[in-house]
């Protein structure tokens, strides 16, 4: 059992709203889009190790390192295009 809890979806359902986006957007040009968009999966962990492992873990499929990005913090971020797809360990005492 892992020392982490990655937070994570329902991929149906989240693939599903993508495809409901692209349509609406696609439908509607008048619809503002941001310049840039990011989608992040947070990982949970009480000790920086363990919150090393889970980014590693989610890191691993997207074909991205892991990274310490200080205070606590790691994340793995693969970009297609103006999208960035991550991830994040969150230290305990910055969750909410």
């Amino acid at each position: 059992m892992s020392n982490y809890v990655i937070r994570s979806g329902d991929r149906a359902a989240f693939l599903a709203g993508l495809g409901e986006l692209i349509d609406f957007l696609t439908a509607n040009p008048a619809v503002l889009v941001p310049r840039h968009a990011s989608i992040v999966v947070l990982v949970d962990a009480s000790d920086s190790t363990a919150r090393l492992d889970g980014v590693e873990s989610a890191a691993a499929p997207l074909g991205v390192p892991a990274e310490d990005i200080g205070r606590g913090y790691f994340g793995a971020r693969r970009d297609f295009g103006p999208i960035s797809y991550g991830v994040v360990g969150i230290p305990p005492e910055e969750r909410q």
